[in-house]
């Protein structure tokens, strides 16, 4: 392609340096979220290093809770910041991993489709994250590009290629955004700025000077500094913008329009200067910033929290986003608690504080830790406290009364034990009319998918209250949530859980799947649990209706 040859895209590559986790996602989605509010059309991909093809397979303990998308993607949970900023879809256009864009260049090979050339990592692989980036672009006047990892590690130098060659084609186009950390030592209290010029001297070996710096920290760091570190990095000093630690995430737009960090971006990209309009987004943070005087402690029960000595929250990570979403929409303080579920099949429900107002049992896999999920169910019906099961959740929550309410002691999912009496949660044929075929022998149901509500239940009147469905079908109602899960209901046992008082308030269009549970007024105030995942459709926004109606059941 020759270079200035024509182009109807802008492309902004988002880079990090010094350390990993500093918050290129927050960062792409920030300067996203600005260029969309002044009436530009903005596209975003994620470009991951590792070599899965996915990130469904990922231990989320090993790399934050994988974000699932409407049209059935697990991807980085970026995507997710992504949709929170947005408020748009994210789906495969959005995210592509090193592991995809490999297993795309071998498929091509096998099927003999470079024509008999011998397939190296250049041109072809970049060529096929070239391919992608462009597709993310289609339709858009700007599409964000957020590299993954950090500058300097060999897994994402392909990435880096690829942005090179699309700013050698299109000089005028193109801008970098490098992002690093500025540590301030203790012992010498001030900033030091060695770290950032390894950085930037690293993008430069590789053929990329940055337009703009952005500089995290724990603190602000004051213009003058600023300007010498950009004289050093080849920089204008009023390139170089501050990102320092705040509160929320969802106040770093607030904070670059504050510095005209778009403005100096579509100045840039030479792009007219249309009137911004974030009168929403500064309402929002006007009422996360505001001290509630009304506090609720909600525990969060799984076992994808520790590792070694240290507590990793990200694998929750849009569980504690939409519990968040949901207390700033019914002006309340949420502590948030989390109990490893092993530890209480170890030391007892007692871990579950007499605080607790209450209880979320959320996604899971396999055995361990089961028991004490089982265990906290059973406490937060027993105890009235109001329960919202998100997956695992509800499947459990169906174990516990089969085996609590209904006698059957040895029921279980079989799943956990596929040598019970009562198999009240098995797995389903593999059929592609009801899941995703993910490779040999593994299969799911990926993605969004109707669901057919019923009249006077509890999920009626949550969804039917926020507006929050699709249609309404004779009495009933049709919603829609994702999905992300293997293992369903047990049709079998479906009368004999009726029997005993559990409502199936939602169920597939088809009747063949449970998709909600929930137990009657006179049994429990608050019980529900949903086969879906609510918590990846939840925006600042627009909270989802479960996690506000368990928040004012938890007031009450």
């Amino acid at each position: 392609m020759q270079k200035n040859k024509k182009n109807n895209v802008k492309y902004i590559f988002v880079s990090g340096g010094v350390l990993s986790g500093l918050g290129k996602g927050v960062t792409a989605a920030s300067v996203a979220l600005l260029l969309k509010s002044r009436g530009y059309n903005v596209g975003t991909i994620k470009c991951e290093n590792y070599l899965n093809v996915d990130s469904g397979t990922i231990n989320p303990i090993e790399h934050g809770d994988p974000f699932l998308c409407e049209d059935g993607l697990e991807a980085d949970m970026d995507l997710g910041t992504y949709e929170r900023f947005l408020g748009l879809e994210m789906g495969r256009a959005n995210f592509t991993t090193m592991g995809e864009i490999y297993f795309n260049v071998i498929k091509k090979e096998r099927s003999f489709g470079y024509g008999g050339e011998d397939v190296e990592a250049i041109p072809h692989v970049s060529d096929e994250i070239i391919k992608r980036i462009k597709k993310a672009g289609e339709g858009k006047d700007i599409v964000v590009i957020e590299l993954g990892g950090t500058a300097g590690e060999y897994q994402n130098m392909l990435y880096y290629e690829a942005c090179r060659i699309i700013k050698t084609q299109f000089p005028r186009d193109v801008i970098n955004i490098h992002l690093t950390y500025v540590p301030i030592p203790g012992h010498l209290g001030e900033p030091k700025t060695m770290p950032t010029q390894m950085s930037v001297r690293t993008m430069m070996s590789m053929g990329i000077i940055p337009d703009f710096l952005v500089l995290r920290g724990n603190m602000e760091i004051d213009k003058r500094r600023r300007y010498l570190l950009g004289l050093k990095c080849s920089i204008e000093g009023e390139n170089v913008i501050m990102a320092q630690d705040l509160k929320n995430i969802y106040e770093l737009p607030l904070v670059f329009e504050k510095q005209k960090f778009d403005c100096k971006i579509l100045e840039h990209l030479n792009l007219n200067l249309k009137k911004l309009n974030i009168v929403e987004w500064k309402q929002l943070n006007k009422k996360i910033n505001i001290e509630y005087k009304k506090e609720i402690t909600i525990y969060i029960v799984g076992k994808y929290i520790s590792t070694g000595d240290f507590q990793l929250l990200d694998s929750y990570a849009s569980l504690i986003e939409a519990v968040h979403h949901a207390a700033w929409n019914c002006e309340v303080k949420v502590k948030i608690k989390f109990v490893n579920s092993e530890l209480i099949e170890r030391d007892g429900i007692k871990l579950i504080g007499k605080d607790a107002s209450g209880i979320i049992v959320p996604i899971g896999w396999g055995e361990r830790g089961s028991e004490g999920k089982i265990q906290t169910i059973k406490y937060a019906r027993e105890n009235k406290i109001p329960y919202l099961g998100l997956c695992f959740g509800m499947q459990l929550a169906c174990v516990e009364f089969a085996r609590n309410i209904c006698g059957l002691k040895d029921a279980n999912s079989s799943e956990l034990n596929p040598k019970t009496t009562y198999p009240i949660i098995h797995d389903i044929p593999m059929e592609t009319r009801y899941q995703t075929i993910k490779g040999e022998e593994t299969s799911m149901r990926l993605g969004g998918f109707d669901c057919l509500v019923k009249k006077d239940t509890l999920a009626y009147k949550i969804y039917f209250d926020h507006k929050a469905y699709k249609k309404l079908q004779g009495s009933d109602m049709v919603i829609s949530e994702r999905h992300r899960h293997r293992y369903e209901f047990n049709n079998e046992y479906r009368k004999i859980l009726t029997d005993k008082g559990m409502i199936f308030s939602g169920t597939s269009p088809d009747d063949f799947f449970v998709e909600i549970i929930e137990l009657p007024k006179k049994m429990h105030p608050f019980f529900i649990a949903t086969q879906g995942h609510p918590e990846y459709k939840s925006r600042p926004l627009s909270p989802h209706p479960l996690f506000v109606e368990f928040l004012k059941a938890s007031i009450k």
